[in-house]
């Protein structure tokens, strides 16, 4: 996927995430914008509109060198930073495979969560549309749901059967 390049998290213009994401694949920039579809409801009517998961970012894979041209973008505000740091953050490969794979494959909405989850089993799916995916087997609400942790974002999280679940050797 990405050799020299780095996956990191770039601030857009309120509601130009999908606009941004047309410019950057015009200029060859690999990006990935998570998207899902939601039903909205009006006053009249209901409608299943597709939504960012996350408002406001999109993520690409850039050499450091790529790092002004993206900020040279229209539509584009800044890059994420952690806290007391200059530089934009990176997020490892391995996450972002995992957050890929859990926004493209989950059948019901992904839910981001910025609050600090406590550490649960970590699990692989071995049925149903997320096989394959490792992540940690959590409670939340009630619910078991299989969470992804992007460290510098928080976490990704799905519902999803303990059945559909099997326990790894602790990491």
């Amino acid at each position: 996927m990405c050799n020299t390049k780095h996956w990191h998290a770039v601030y857009t213009a309120s509601r130009c995430e999908k606009k941004v994401r047309e410019r950057f694949e015009t200029m060859g920039i690999e990006c990935f914008l998570p998207i899902q579809m939601v039903l909205r409801q009006w006053k009249y009517r209901k409608k299943r509109v597709e939504v960012p998961v996350i408002s406001g970012i999109i993520f690409v894979c850039i050499e450091p060198d790529e790092h002004i041209k993206v900020l040279r973008t229209a539509g584009v505000v800044a890059f994420l930073k952690l806290r007391g740091e200059s530089q934009a953050a990176i997020i490892p490969d391995k996450q972002m495979e995992q957050f890929r794979f859990l926004i493209e494959h989950a059948e019901e909405d992904v839910e981001l969560t910025n609050e600090n989850l406590a550490i649960g089993d970590f699990v692989t799916v071995v049925k149903g549309s997320l096989n394959g995916l490792e992540g940690e087997l959590i409670s939340f609400h009630g619910n078991n749901k299989i969470v992804v942790r992007l460290d510098v974002m928080g976490c990704a999280m799905v519902n999803i059967p303990s059945t559909y679940v099997v326990t790894q050797a602790a990491k």
